[in-house]
C-alpha cells in the first residue's frame, strides 16, 4: 500500500510540472507575439521573468529510498535468532539443575552456543550506552518472542544438537557436578560429577559458597532491574580485585549483550559493560 501511494504521488507531481511548463510556454508565446514590432526585448524579458516565478523549485528525491530504521548487526541477528529457539528460561533451568544434586547449590549456568566466542568478563570501565533496533523486547528472565523465524526449527525433546543450558552445581564440600539441560524441552540430558577437581578446587568452591550471601537468582534480578532483558549466563567468580561476584550476562531489548558484575555479598553492581556489536 505504501508503494502504491508513493507511485501516485510521483505521477501527480510530474503532471503538475508538465502543466506549469505548458503554461510557461503559452505565456512566452503570447509575449513574443504581443511585443513584435514594439520594444520586444524588454517586454519579452519581463514576461519571462513573471512566468518563471510559477515554476516549482526542482528537488532530487532518490527513488526507493531505504528505511531509516537501523539495521541489526550480525551479532544482534545471531542472538535474536538463537534466543527465538530457546523455550526454557534461566530460572527454570537453574531450578532443574539444582534438583539433580542433593544439597547442591548453583555456581554457574550458561546458555551454550550464544556469544561463546567472546564471552569475557566485564571490566571496571563505565557503562556504555547501547543503541540499535528495538523492534522486539525480551522479558526479564524470559525468552524473547520470535518476531522473525530462526535459521532452523527447535530440536526435539532431549536432543543433543539443540540449545542447551550447561550448569555447575556444587555440594557443600565443594564437589562440583555438571548438569546439561535441553533448553527447548527442559529435560535433563546429562548429570555427572567433575572428576578433574583437586582438593584445592573443592575447598575454593566451598569457601565461595559460604561467602556468597546473594543467590544467582538475586544477582540476575539486580542485573535485569538495571537493564531489562534475557539472562543467558550467571557465574560465581572473583574479579580482578579479588572480590567475589556473580557475573551476569543479559541480552537486552536491542539484542546487544550487557555483562554485569554483581557483588556476591551485598548485591551491588560493581561493573557493567555493553557489547554493542
Amino acid at each position: 500500500m505504501r508503494l502504491e501511494t508513493r507511485r501516485n504521488k510521483t505521477v501527480s507531481s510530474r503532471t503538475r510540472r508538465l502543466r506549469v511548463v505548458g503554461a510557461l510556454c503559452a505565456v512566452l508565446a503570447s509575449a513574443l507575439v504581443t511585443g513584435c514590432g514594439q520594444d520586444s526585448g524588454d517586454k519579452t524579458a519581463a514576461a519571462t521573468s513573471e512566468a518563471a516565478k510559477v515554476i516549482p523549485k526542482q528537488t532530487t528525491t532518490p527513488s526507493g529510498s531505504s528505511s531509516s530504521t537501523a539495521q541489526l548487526t550480525e551479532a544482534q541477528t545471531r542472538r535474536k535468532d538463537f534466543l527465538s529457539t530457546v523455550k526454557v528460561t534461566f530460572d527454570k533451568a537453574a531450578t532443574t539443575a539444582v534438583g539433580e544434586v542433593s544439597g547442591g547449590k548453583l555456581t554457574e549456568i550458561d546458555l551454550e552456543g550464544l556469544d561463546d566466542e567472546d564471552n569475557a568478563s566485564p571490566s571496571a570501565s563505565p557503562s556504555e550506552s547501547a543503541g540499535g533496533d528495538g523492534s522486539a523486547s525480551p522479558s526479564p528472565y524470559g525468552t524473547p518472542s520470535p518476531s522473525g523465524s530462526a535459521s532452523g526449527s527447535p530440536s526435539p525433546s532431549g536432543s543433543s544438537t539443540g540449545p542447551k543450558w550447561i550448569a555447575e552445581v556444587v555440594e557443600k564440600d565443594g564437589t562440583a557436578h555438571t548438569v546439561t539441560i535441553d533448553a527447548v524441552s527442559g529435560d535433563v540430558i546429562d548429570s555427572v560429577p567433575d572428576e578433574d577437581q583437586t582438593d584445592a578446587d573443592k575447598q575454593q568452591l566451598a569457601d565461595w559458597l559460604t561467602k556468597a550471601t546473594q543467590t544467582p537468582q538475586q544477582a540476575a534480578k539486580v542485573a535485569t532491574d538495571k537493564k531489562k532483558g534475557t539472562v543467558t549466563s550467571v557465574d560465581l567468580d572473583e574479579n580482578d580485585t579479588q572480590t567475589l561476584v556473580w557475573e551476569v550476562d543479559v541480552v537486552t531489548e536491542d539484542w546487544n549483550r550487557t555483562a554485569f558484575e554483581v557483588n556476591a555479598e551485598n548485591g551491588k553492581i560493581t561493573a557493567e559493560e555493553t557489547d554493542d556489536n
